[in-house]
């Protein structure tokens, strides 16, 4: 439940968000992203969190991240080690939920509602923090991919769920047309740059 005239603050969980997207089958809008949270609202921040690998010499995250930038977004990355785990895998070590917390909560003050785009059952505590300060919390993920990239236990301590695959007709990115751009809501746009890796 939204009301018009409360002030909003919108946190992405990059990694999350990339993650159920893809599982639901669809990409992202991100300009239509945004356009859809200050509907809903009085938008005062919209923030993307997200990872890069150091020494990575092409990030196929980088041009996502300018685009955002360039677009309305508060941006936040953090540089991440690769290596090979004991069966030769290649992982990343890190994240950015330390960093999303942070600035959650320094957020609280100033907004009466915070959207936070994860399904990390590790913001758990974030959300009792937020709520007991006075401020609604809705969570964004899906419970409709399998597996769900929900956890359970956010879901039951947010004071609002918002299903990912509810909002695709809203900010779900169009295929291009013929002419490089496209159609959109009746409308033409530029073309968003996707997030493809590791978020």
């Amino acid at each position: 439940m939204f009301y018009k005239d409360e002030r909003i603050a919108v946190f992405i969980d990059g990694k999350s968000l990339f993650a159920c997207s893809k599982g639901l089958g669809f990409e992202i809008d991100f300009k239509l992203f945004r356009k859809e949270f200050a509907r809903r609202g009085k938008l005062n921040k919209l923030s993307y969190f997200t990872t890069l690998v150091d020494n990575e010499e092409f990030s196929s995250v980088k041009p996502l991240v300018d685009w955002l930038t360039y677009n309305g977004y508060n941006t936040v990355t953090k540089m991440v080690k690769e290596y090979v785990d004991p069966s030769g895998f290649r992982k990343v070590k890190g994240n950015t939920a330390v960093e999303m917390t942070i600035a959650v909560l320094d957020m609280v003050p100033y907004v009466d509602h915070i959207v936070i785009v994860t399904g990390d059952k590790d913001f758990k505590p974030l959300i009792e923090a937020v709520q007991q300060r006075g401020t609604r919390v809705s969570v964004v993920s899906s419970i409709r991919v399998q597996p769900p990239m929900l956890s359970d236990d956010l879901r039951r301590q947010a004071d609002n769920f918002i299903e990912l695959d509810e909002l695709r007709s809203l900010i779900e990115k169009v295929p291009h047309g013929s002419n490089g751009l496209h159609q959109t809501n009746g409308g033409l746009n530029a073309p968003v740059p996707l997030e493809r890796g590791t978020a």
